[in-house]
Formats: C-alpha cells, structure tokens, sequence
C-alpha cells in the first residue's frame, strides 16, 4: 500500500492587517515584519488551541505584504491555513468554522506584546489605546524616552498619504 505526502484537507485564507497607528513601526523596522509574521502565528495556535481544547498543528503558507492597493504603506500578512490541525498524537481534528473575532483578539495580543518586548510602545501607550477601547489598565511604570520621539513620528506621519 502507497502512502500519502499530501493529506486532501480544506483551507482558507487568513488575512491579519496592523492599524493604522501602529505601522510607523514597521515602516522604519523592517525586521520586525518577520516578528509580525510569527506573533500571527502564535496568535492562531493559541486561537486553535482555545477552541479546540488541545494544542494542533495546522498548514500554515504565509505571506508577507506591505502596501496596500494605493500603494500606501499597509503592513499585513496572507496566511493559508488548513481547517484541519494535527494534535501531539498525530489525529487530525477538523475546524468546523473561524470565529475572526476571537482569532483578531489573540493577534492583538500578541502584536501588543511583539511591541512591548521591543520597547516600541509602553505600558502607558497600552494604557491610551484600552482607555479608548474604554476597557480598565493601569501601567506600572513610566514609558521610556524612545516612546516620545515615536509619538512625535507618529504625529508627523499622520497626515502623509501613508496612513490613507
């Protein structure tokens, strides 16, 4: 009996895209578009993980992207992903469905964390966006000096047709 190298599963494609505000920073760190790329990643197997109660392995094709159809800035990611995920002990489960919802959650966590991890943004810069998503925080220390001069690009940036 022959055995199979590809498995005949569903897909679907995943886009995950950065706000407006936050993709200054990939505009002058380009690097950090591969950190993008893995806080995606790690946000859909946390994603598939929640849902399905035991941690999977799914096909993942990623695509990294950064304009937009205006040719503006527009940092985002293609990912093609099986509906089905392998577990640890190698049974395939099926994904019935996407709740986008919840998977943009666990993106924006991690994107949040990829920041803060590389001092782009504070706790206080957390702080702002949660106040305006009229949620509770509070942060524990001060943002660092490099948080201010970002503000300060960020505001420059604003009215460029980057962020149209």
């Amino acid at each position: 009996m022959r055995e199979k190298l590809l498995l005949d599963v569903s897909h679907r494609q995943v886009v995950f895209t950065v706000p407006k505000m936050l993709r200054i920073f990939f505009k002058y760190k380009r690097r950090l578009l591969g950190d993008l790329c893995q806080a995606a990643v790690q946000a859909l197997l946390k994603y598939l993980q929640a849902i399905t109660g035991t941690e999977l392995r799914p096909g993942i094709v990623a695509s990294i992207q950064t304009f937009g159809q205006k040719i503006n800035l527009h940092p985002h990611l293609h990912f093609l992903v099986t509906e089905e995920g392998e577990d640890s002990e190698g049974r395939f489960h099926h994904l019935a469905e996407f709740q986008d919802s919840l998977l943009a959650e666990f993106f924006k966590h991690e994107v949040f964390a990829l920041l803060l991890r590389q001092e782009l943004i504070s706790e206080a810069v957390v702080d702002r966006i949660i106040h305006h998503l009229k949620l509770t925080f509070v942060a524990e220390r001060s943002p660092p000096l490099q948080v201010a001069f970002q503000e300060l690009l960020m505001a420059e940036e604003a009215g460029s047709v980057y962020f149209s």
